[in-house]
């Protein structure tokens, strides 16, 4: 396993993070229970992976209960970096999503009780709240920092701008800025490349990959839109990010040859082309 610097703080993380939103009922994909998702941590953590990022919103706290749990059973949270996210709805009542004062305290305690720990190590807005003033989001969240109860701070899925304005923000309020941004790219769906990416580049953010295989379509398994085998995250799920398929397939081709040459998968081909 490969180590890197998280953004452009001193914390190392391994280059390759275990994504949860498979763990738990509610999602509409994988929907593994607490033995599964035991037995998947500890697999990671026996291969060298130290960070797992999860969200509030996977399976409605499930995932990050299971988590929690596991991680118990295990007696090893204080040797990983544990992320979490939130602003994603938690219910009908209005003030349960967003990134307002309000629901960000909330939400870091009832993360807190989920994930069975004392701090979380990051701590991410799970998208852009046009309704709440910036200055509230970004207070709270330095607030928590410097409490210790949040180790550092993240976005995820902004545009360029809102990323260079609250961090524009940050610098201007003297409050603890972003380190990370978790993001969506993979080789059929590159449009981070054309803005985000020097963005991230001149701001020190450290990107954070989400979906490297699209879904799994990078895995060579799907031939074509709305042909699923029973049990793939496609056939439960449908597609879950953005790409066209008809421009898909001459990757699909390319990456079919590459790791036919090297006689690999082809998702360890993308993965590969993702870290790189």
């Amino acid at each position: 396993m490969e180590y890197r610097r998280l953004g452009n703080s001193g914390l190392i993380v391994s280059t390759l993070a275990l994504g949860t939103m498979q763990f738990g009922k509610g999602m509409n994909m994988g929907g593994l229970g607490q033995d599964d998702t035991t037995a998947m941590i500890r697999f990671a953590v026996e291969r060298g992976i130290n960070f797992i990022d999860t969200a509030d919103v996977y399976s409605g706290g499930e995932s990050e209960t299971l988590i929690g749990n596991a991680l118990k059973d295990l007696g090893n949270r204080d040797e990983l970096v544990l992320a979490t996210k939130f602003r994603l709805p938690m219910s009908d009542n209005f003030n349960r999503s967003g990134a307002t004062r309000v629901n960000i305290l909330r939400g870091v305690e009832s993360s807190l009780k989920r994930l069975k720990t004392d701090h979380i190590d990051l701590y991410q807005v799970h998208g852009w709240d046009s309704n709440t003033p910036l200055e509230e989001t970004l207070r709270t969240l330095s607030d928590l920092v410097r409490q210790g109860t949040v180790r550092y701070i993240g976005l995820s899925n902004y545009m360029g701008w809102q990323a260079a304005t609250a961090l524009g923000v940050q610098k201007q309020l003297n409050l603890e800025p972003f380190v990370t941004a978790q993001m969506y790219y993979s080789l059929v769906g590159r449009e981070l490349e054309y803005e985000f990416q020097s963005c991230a580049e001149y701001h020190k953010l450290g990107v954070l990959v989400w979906s490297a295989l699209a879904g799994g379509y990078l895995s060579g398994k799907y031939t074509q839109a709305g042909e699923a085998q029973a049990g793939t995250r496609f056939a439960e799920a449908g597609q879950f990010v953005p790409f066209d398929w008809a421009k898909g397939e001459p990757v699909l081709k390319a990456l079919r040859t590459v790791a036919e040459g090297h006689g690999v998968s082809m998702a360890r081909v993308a993965y590969a082309w993702t870290l790189s």
